[in-house]
């Protein structure tokens, strides 16, 4: 099954695995924390309970036995009482130590053995009746007593087992420490990894959109520039890849149009082209008189026939040559061009319209330039289509500029044509080598279809040059192209 995910699509799914790693980085924490608490916890409440509880055992034990020694020794009833508070104050932390039970911690069996051999002997509220009766039986003092040896046991086993505890204090502390280091650890991956991801997103995101936008405007520049665009490729299933597929169908249909154009064109030049040739040769015969004589009237309206016979062919002419000049359609004879050659010989085919408007014609072409590779023939025509619009659009005694240069690459030639006349808006700049394309001004002042400049840019970019213009309105214009220079 194809899955089809657009651009929302993309960044809620983005969304939600950023989410899930932010939450699940969140959960690990809260483990990691709840295990801390729960071991800080049990240090608290059990190990602490156990280290006092089995300190102040310790200690009672041998207040026991000091005043036990001490009464047996003195006799006195005060060695009695304090015999019995240190017993109640051990009963009270061997209870508190064996409750831990009830809490839920595990404790060792020592303590039970302990409390279960204390059983068997009076405890403190035993003691503590037999100290508060008015009548006292000397013989049942000799019963109080916890022989030293089961004291001493005691003691040994309850500081074994502080010995123990302490050990695991300190084993359970060092996991605290680090189960906290372990969280940290993994809350600064998880952060880390959560902005890498995010990160990978939004770049993978904005190259998903920017890629095919670029492509898209690039296409949109190619037809803008009167060129057919290259079929955008269909990247993915989103709505950049709907909008792929609209402009591959707007561009096929442009080409197949445009196609359709460009046959019907050449078609109908070629179908016109004799039916005028026939009127053309007619009117020349009635005009040289073959047929009889003519007075001047006749003479004078035959010559106007003639002469709009005349721009109609040429309109032919350029419409058909235009249909034959498109990008990768030209028969070319490629061969080694000097630049001072060819300029020399496009200067001598204008010389004539130069010479007919008095125009000043300036050559400037550096010495020692490299050659550059084309068909000498079509170049010319470009080039002379540059320089019959020079002439065209300059003023009678002004100047025109012919010439090359060198471009800052070195690998490259310039070639320009330079005039003085009325310059060009800059709203038409863009679109002067468009197809069919004429200035607002030029359509208001002279005639012609705008082809020109069209043939200019097919026979350069078929040489693998570039077209170019520079223009100010009322200080003349510049025209050119730039081509590769011969490899050595």
């Amino acid at each position: 099954m194809n899955l089809r995910f657009g651009i929302t699509g993309k960044l809620l799914v983005w969304f939600l695995v950023i989410i899930a790693i932010f939450y699940g980085t969140i959960l690990v924490l809260y483990i990691d924390v709840q295990q801390v608490v729960r071991m800080s916890g049990s240090i608290v409440t059990k190990n602490y309970a156990i280290a006092s509880g089995a300190k102040k055992m310790m200690e009672t034990l041998l207040s026991m036995e000091e005043n036990k020694q001490k009464y047996l020794l003195l006799k006195k009833a005060d060695y009695l009482v304090f015999f019995n508070e240190a017993q109640r104050a051990f009963e009270e932390n061997l209870a508190q130590v064996i409750r831990l039970t009830a809490m839920g911690h595990d404790i060792s069996d020592v303590w039970r053995d302990i409390s279960h051999d204390y059983d068997t002997y009076p405890n403190a509220a035993e003691v503590y009746t037999y100290l508060s009766g008015k009548v006292k039986d000397p013989e049942a003092v000799n019963t109080f007593w916890i022989p030293e040896a089961i004291v001493n046991s005691w003691i040994s086993a309850i500081s074994d087992e502080r010995l123990k505890n302490e050990l695991e204090i300190e084993q359970a502390t060092r996991e605290v420490v680090r189960k906290g280091r372990l969280s940290a650890k993994n809350g600064l991956i998880g952060l880390a990894v959560s902005s890498l991801v995010g990160f990978l997103g939004i770049c993978y995101i904005a190259y998903s959109m920017i890629r095919p936008l670029r492509e898209l405007m690039d296409g949109i520049r190619e037809i803008s520039s009167d060129r057919l665009s290259t079929p955008l490729k269909v990247r993915s299933q989103d709505e950049f890849g709907e909008l792929a597929h609209a402009f591959n169908e707007m561009s096929n249909r442009l080409r197949k149009e445009e196609r359709m154009r460009s046959d019907f064109i050449s078609m109908l030049s070629h179908e016109i082209r004799t039916p005028l040739t026939t009127i053309r040769e007619s009117v020349n015969m009635i005009r040289e008189e073959v047929m009889g004589s003519i007075n001047s009237r006749q003479e004078k309206f035959l010559g106007i026939a003639g002469a709009e016979i005349s721009r109609i062919t040429n309109l032919l002419s350029h419409l058909m040559q235009a249909s034959r000049l498109e990008p990768g359609l030209l028969n070319m004879q490629l061969e080694p061009i000097d630049p001072h050659t060819f300029i020399s010989e496009c200067a001598k085919s204008i010389k004539l319209a130069v010479e007919a408007k008095n125009i000043d014609m300036h050559i400037h072409v550096p010495s020692q330039l490299p050659p550059v590779v084309g068909d000498s023939k079509q170049l010319q025509q470009a080039m002379l289509n540059y320089l019959s619009n020079a002439v065209k659009f300059s003023e009678p005694e002004t100047r025109i500029t012919v010439g090359v240069r060198q471009h800052r690459t070195k690998n490259r030639l310039s070639f320009f044509v330079k005039d003085n006349g009325p310059g060009i808006l800059d709203e038409d700049q863009a679109f002067l080598f468009n197809k069919y394309y004429r200035g607002q001004r030029e359509r208001e002042r002279l005639e012609g279809v705008g082809l020109g400049l069209s043939i200019v840019k097919n026979i350069v970019e078929s040489h693998h040059g570039t077209v170019w213009v520079s223009s100010q309105v009322g200080k003349g214009s510049t025209f050119g192209f730039t081509l590769p220079c011969a490899p050595e």
